[in-house]
């Protein structure tokens, strides 16, 4: 296994269906002589999940015999929802988030968001319940065909 593989395999610890090559915030995994440097990107600035994805990537190639690992945290360029990959966003609707739609980084014309898919049922009459969910990254939906409430993982 790869030094990529084990830091690939770290879960994020907000939305721990995913990996944090799931989501998007391992952006580089490289050796060089006996470490192993590591360079993420939060999702925001002051997310507070990056402290322990540093010890979680730590401990993960601590233990896959990596000794010397260092974790740089790179702010630019700032990360997108469109660094989250396919399988990261069929995660997310298996797991009852809805996830982002669209691209974050498009330019042009300003785009609008018509509707967010129910993961649970795939109606797409919703409605916005807060614009914060359990995290900064989602806000809470609510399905009015299926009644449920879910998460959506915002686009930014």
């Amino acid at each position: 296994m790869t030094a990529w593989d084990v830091a690939a395999a770290v879960v994020d610890p907000e939305v721990p269906v995913l990996t944090i090559a799931d989501l998007g915030v391992l952006r580089d995994v490289r050796e060089d002589g006996d470490a192993v440097v590591v360079t993420i990107t939060p999702t925001y600035s002051g997310c507070p999940a990056m402290d322990v994805i540093r010890d979680d990537l730590e401990l993960a190639l601590g233990a896959a015999g990596y000794r010397d690992v260092r974790v740089n945290l790179v702010l630019s360029p700032a990360w997108t929802t469109d660094w989250m990959s396919a399988e990261g966003k069929r995660k997310l609707a298996e797991f009852g988030i809805a996830p982002p739609s669209g691209r974050a980084a498009a330019s042009g014309p300003i785009r609008l968001q018509l509707g967010v898919k129910c993961p649970r049922c795939g109606s797409l009459d919703t409605r916005e319940v807060t614009r914060f969910g359990s995290t900064s990254c989602k806000a809470l939906y609510e399905c009015r065909a299926c009644l449920e409430p879910f998460d959506f993982f915002k686009v930014h």
